[in-house]
């Protein structure tokens, strides 16, 4: 793995653009085929009770509120896209960002998600991948899907980043 400074904002800018990405595909998902997201307020929920040491929850619905959750959460989701972002740039190379391709990226979004299925979900209460909700074989297809969009959006807004970095 090797990053060069001069790859660090490029990669960020990615990261960024990827999530956004991302959330579009879910407000996408919300619109027209009333699939919710994630509520971000839950993972800022999550993060602030490991402030006090609980890292898994029984359920986290249940868990109580905590002050600026939603804020925190919506942070965490914009800096979780750009360190998974500047990760794939120090494993593909600098030179990915000037020329990109599609599978590398796409593969890489595709097995981000163990995270959501073996940390965040069982952390939440949800199980491992999932298994303790209503639809698991949906929440599982969604997460995929998600993960995957990621992916994609990493490779659109590097081609984006590429053009510019040609250009100078």
């Amino acid at each position: 793995m090797n990053l060069e400074a001069t790859d660090v904002l490029p990669a960020i800018v990615v990261g960024i653009g990827a999530t956004l990405i991302m959330d579009v595909w879910n407000v996408f998902l919300k619109h027209a085929f009333g699939i919710l997201s994630l509520n971000y307020c839950v993972l800022g929920r999550w993060l602030r009770h490991m402030e006090q040491g609980t890292v898994t929850h029984a359920n986290i619905a249940a868990a109580a509120q905590r002050p600026f959750e939603c804020t925190v959460g919506w942070i965490a989701h914009y800096t979780i896209g750009i360190v998974l972002a500047v990760v794939f740039v120090a494993m593909a190379s600098g030179e990915w960002l000037v020329q990109p391709t599609l599978l590398p990226a796409l593969l890489y979004g595709i097995g981000t998600v163990m995270f959501p299925f073996f940390l965040m979900q069982p952390s939440l209460g949800l199980g491992i991948a999932a298994s303790r909700t209503s639809n698991p074989t949906q929440a599982r297809l969604k997460s995929l899907g998600t993960h995957t969009v990621f992916g994609l959006g990493l490779y659109l807004c590097a081609l984006g980043v590429s053009y510019v970095l040609r250009s100078m």
